[in-house]
């Protein structure tokens, strides 16, 4: 077992468990098998977690602050609030490959929020994304991008919800749903176009 500074430690146990609670879920991982497949003992974990409950908030916790970091950096280079808004909707962290293992124990959290603190955890994390995103649609109504019709916050809660249906839909198999259409439209280019119009459609090849 090799030594390692504690804040190393810690994000290698949560890729451990994103690992395992992604391929067996919240209820069957157990922490014996993270020590195992971390190359640590059991000690080693709860020194770090007070338990598998606060090692799965914690996984949950990373997994908001790792998407928003994410966006952060694929709308860096956009030049107008509707580009970064476009950008922003093809972006679903759900499907991506930093983020689907991830969210793939999201998704697990579904069998486990009759916890409180689980619960609580996932409602912290979406607000994370919901204010984001809100913050995105507010500044493109301003410029004119996006039409006020509807506030900020519920155009952002439409956004969340279609994002988690595509998510699911993709861990689940299902196909179809995420196809180029005959037109060369994808789902995400269609709410593009919805919500900002012609200033979504992709530039032209040179």
């Amino acid at each position: 077992m090799s030594r390692m500074p504690a804040a190393e430690r810690r994000e290698q146990l949560l890729d451990v468990a994103a690992e395992a609670f992604s391929a067996q879920g919240y209820a069957r991982a157990t922490t014996s098998q993270l020590a195992k497949s971390a190359g640590v003992t059991e000690p080693i974990i709860y020194r770090h977690f007070k338990s598998k409950k606060n090692l799965f908030i914690s996984l949950i916790a990373r997994t908001g602050r790792r998407t928003l970091e994410q966006w952060e950096r694929d709308l860096a280079g956009a030049k107008t609030p509707a580009e970064r808004l476009a950008r922003l909707i093809g972006d679903n962290p759900m499907v991506s490959d930093e983020g689907r293992e991830a969210y793939r124990v999201f998704l697990q959290a579904i069998s486990e929020v009759d916890d409180a603190d689980i619960r609580k955890a996932i409602n912290d994390h979406i607000k994370s994304l919901h204010a984001f995103i809100v913050a995105e649609l507010a500044e493109a109504q301003k410029t004119g991008a996006v039409r006020d019709r509807f506030s900020a916050g519920v155009l952002a809660w439409s956004l969340i919800s279609m994002g988690l249906g595509y998510g699911a839909l993709t861990a689940l198999g299902v196909e179809g749903h995420n196809k180029v259409d005959e037109k060369g439209m994808h789902l995400s280019d269609v709410l593009a176009r919805v919500l900002v119009g012609k200033q979504a459609e992709k530039p032209p090849k040179e």
